[in-house]
C-alpha cells in the first residue's frame, strides 16, 4: 500500500489543508427519487438544484446515498448533492458527505419546502425547529443540532384540511409552473451568495423576496 500511494503522490499522499477545507461547500436539496415526484411540490429542492446544474452546464452522477455533481465559484468548491435515501431518512446522506468531504456545519446549506410560508416566498435560516418537516426533523436527529442553515420556499397551503400530503405531493398547478421559473433563478442567485458573502448578507437581502 505504501509503495502504491508513492506512486500515486511521491513520497506522500497530500494533506487536506484547512484553508482548502474552509472553501468547501455541501448544497443539499431535498426531495424524493423517482419520476412520479420529479415534478412535485416536495421536491423543490431537487428542483433547484437542477436549475442551478443547468446553469453551470453540470451532470449529477449517482454516488453513495444520492446523486452529486461539483462545480467551483471563485475559488469556493460546490458539492451538490440529492439524497437518494427519500425525504424522511435524508439526515443519513448530509451527514455521510460532511464526513466525507470535512465540510463544516456553517458552509452546510438546506433546500427545502414550506408549506407555512406562501408560494415562492424564500426564508433563509441558520437555525431553528424542524416545522413537521420530516426531512428536516431526521437532518436535525442525525446532526444532534437545530442550527444549520437551510432554505425554505414556500409551498403555500392552498389546501383542505387533511389534504396536506395530497398538496405537497401533487404537481405544481398551471400559475405556479409559470412563476416557476424566476423563483428557481432567485434561489440559484441566493446559492451563490450564500457561498460568496455568507450567510448574514445573504439573509438581508434575499428573505422574504
Amino acid at each position: 500500500m505504501r509503495s502504491l500511494l508513492k506512486l500515486l503522490f511521491g513520497s506522500s499522499p497530500p494533506i487536506l489543508k484547512e484553508e482548502d477545507i474552509m472553501k468547501k461547500y455541501l448544497i443539499v436539496g431535498l426531495g424524493n427519487i423517482g419520476l412520479e415526484y420529479e415534478n412535485t411540490r416536495h421536491n423543490i429542492g431537487f428542483q433547484v438544484l437542477n436549475r442551478l446544474a443547468d446553469k453551470n452546464e453540470l451532470s449529477f452522477s449517482s454516488n453513495k446515498l444520492g446523486a452529486t455533481a461539483t462545480f467551483k465559484i471563485k475559488g469556493r468548491s460546490l458539492l451538490l448533492l440529492k439524497p437518494a435515501t427519500f425525504m424522511n431518512r435524508s439526515g443519513k446522506a448530509v451527514h455521510y458527505w460532511m464526513e466525507k468531504e470535512k465540510i463544516p456545519k456553517e458552509h452546510l446549506l438546506i433546500i427545502t419546502d414550506d408549506i407555512n410560508l406562501p408560494f415562492g416566498t424564500l426564508r433563509l435560516k441558520t437555525k431553528g425547529s424542524d416545522g413537521g418537516h420530516n426531512g428536516l426533523a431526521d437532518i436535525q436527529n442525525t446532526l444532534q443540532t437545530n442550527q444549520y442553515n437551510r432554505l425554505r420556499f414556500g409551498l403555500g397551503s392552498d389546501f383542505s384540511k387533511g389534504r396536506q400530503v395530497e398538496y405537497v405531493l401533487g404537481n405544481w398547478n398551471e400559475e405556479e409552473s409559470s412563476a416557476l421559473p424566476e423563483r428557481l433563478d432567485r434561489c440559484t442567485a441566493l446559492v451563490s451568495s450564500f457561498v460568496l458573502q455568507g450567510v448574514n448578507i445573504t439573509m438581508n437581502e434575499f428573505n422574504n423576496t
